[in-house]
């Protein structure tokens, strides 16, 4: 049908149980354009993707595909249609090389080598045409996030995709690796892809989007030509309300020194060094931000002092008394002396995913007196204590009972965050607090971290997002290749802290040397 619309969604209504994760969706998408989909956690933006996608089945309503009802059964249905989807955690067999992962499910007849060596060929013609260059013969686990992300969406090209959904596809990217990201979908558009993103961050969705639709609640309540509207309105769609987007506080009052790092040095398993003799001090009532591209001995900082990571050398104090961090350091024994860590990754570090959520909601402290009764668990208060968090940080569903897995990133989020933020640490060490989040939950975030510094808190900030470091911190160091190469203060511009996270030493002019890695 000439002039049709590449996907039609009419009247999907689809629920897990009580839970109406999708309410009569109504949404047409235009070929060749890039559309966006917002919305809080937890408001049906990616059910409604995987509805498109063949991984649930709608209750009921209407798909329609180049103005065709269509029937999408499950994925390979969705693929025969055209239809590609990349998500949020990446669906790769690490230990595979590229090629074996692009060719996968689809490695073309019984004879195995023919069909790879058309691969190989149709991979580099993909790769030229799309910009899209990657060794074929490299191992994933080897790869940074920015270059899988590249085979994801490669994987989708192979099977000759015309409609690609792309959910939350910055969440794990450097600014550079997402400013390239940008440039490959423009380029898909070109080439008269259509493509959906999912995505959280507003910014993003007026820098590359032609039209957006807002969910909330599960229901479809604005589509607007992006042009045509700004991220205030966009966020108030979202939320339902007036949302503040920049961080309102009072200059903060340190008192003392309540974290001390001094001359910390960590090496990985092969010997390479990930932090280079780190020093710095952080004081009660006030916010130190650690800013820099990942990968540059963040996480690793955090790792080590919270005791999940032994140092090579080098000494941390806590609250005046010194952490055994080159003999390894008991992470329990820290959470009883007052420091409370949020884990960069939630899945791996913050959360057992097939537990409930109230389960998760006391990971790490479940052997406390509050709940436990005599030799056993005393459900009624891991109950009482799970339900008090998700009313206060309106995590969703609200069903402590649910198990964790089945709750959107930005909620899983949100439980690891309640969990660490409410035991009244001393020191708070924070990893990436608003990865996966939505605009609204931000904000709470955002508040609920400056109460705490208001409190008389020691909170160290680790998150990629230059605008939350700026906006959250007191003080800013920048790591470069496992270095702090400077600090700065909160009035910091995003361009000098944009040279010190390139390895410009600090206090350089123009022309001036890079640092080198060690």
């Amino acid at each position: 049908m000439s002039g049709a619309p590449a996907i039609e969604l009419v009247g999907i209504n689809k629920s897990f149980g009580p839970v109406r994760a999708n309410h009569d969706i109504q949404m047409s998408v235009a070929p060749g354009t890039i559309h966006g989909i917002i919305g809080e956690n937890g408001a049906g933006k990616s059910t409604l993707m995987s509805i498109l996608y063949g991984f649930y089945q709608a209750d009921s309503g209407e798909i329609r595909i180049n103005g065709k009802t269509v029937k999408i059964s499950d994925s390979q249905a969705a693929i025969n249609l055209g239809i590609g989807m990349v998500h949020q955690h990446f669906m790769l067999i690490h230990n595979f090389s590229v090629l074996e992962n692009i060719i996968l499910g689809a490695e073309g007849g019984a004879i195995l080598n023919r069909g790879v060596a058309a691969a190989r060929k149709e991979l580099e013609r993909l790769e030229k045409e799309y910009s899209l260059e990657v060794d074929p013969d490299a191992i994933i686990e080897d790869l940074p996030v920015g270059l899988q992300q590249r085979i994801e969406i490669l994987k989708a090209l192979y099977r000759q995709a015309d409609i690609l959904i792309l959910d939350e596809p910055t969440g794990v990217l450097t600014p550079a690796e997402a400013d390239h990201l940008f440039r490959i979908l423009r380029q898909l558009k070109d080439q008269g892809k259509t493509i959906i993103l999912i995505t959280h961050k507003l910014r993003e969705i007026m820098a590359i989007t032609d039209t957006v639709s807002v969910m909330r609640q599960g229901t479809m309540v604005a589509t607007r030509k992006t042009s045509e509207t700004n991220v205030e309105e966009l966020a108030e769609l979202m939320v339902g309300r007036s949302v503040l987007l920049h961080v309102d506080k009072k200059e903060a009052t340190p008192g003392e020194v309540k974290l001390s790092v001094k001359n910390l040095t960590v090496k990985d398993s092969r010997g390479v060094t990930m932090l280079d003799n780190v020093s710095f001090d952080v004081r009660a009532g006030e916010i130190v931000g650690i800013a820099g591209v990942s990968g540059n001995g963040q996480t690793e900082l955090l790792e080590a002092i919270s005791g999940i990571r032994r140092a090579r050398s080098g000494e941390v104090i806590l609250d005046g008394k010194p952490i055994s961090v080159t003999g390894g350091a008991n992470p329990a024994l820290l959470r009883e002396r007052g420091l409370a860590h949020v884990p960069e990754d939630r899945h791996h570090t913050g959360l057992v995913l097939p537990f409930e959520e109230r389960e998760n909601a006391i990971l790490g402290y479940h052997g406390r007196d509050e709940y436990s009764s005599g030799m056993f668990l005393d459900l009624d208060a891991i109950r009482a204590d799970a339900e008090k968090k998700i009313e206060q940080y309106d995590i969703r569903p609200a069903n402590s009972k649910l198990k964790t897995a089945n709750f959107s990133g930005g909620n899983q989020q949100k439980i690891v965050l309640a969990r660490e933020m409410e035991r009244d640490p001393i020191v708070l060490l924070v990893g990436q607090p608003t990865r996966g989040v939505d605009v609204g939950a931000i904000e709470f975030i955002h508040r609920r971290i400056i109460e705490m510094r208001d409190a008389g808190k020691a909170i160290l900030l680790v998150s990629v997002e230059l605008d939350e470091i700026r906006s959250l911190s007191d003080r800013i160091l920048v790591m470069f290749a496992g270095r702090i190469v400077g600090e700065r203060g909160a009035n910091a511009t995003e361009g000098e802290l944009g040279l010190l996270m390139a390895g410009v030493e600090d206090g350089a002019k123009d022309g001036a040397r890079k640092k080198e890695p060690a």
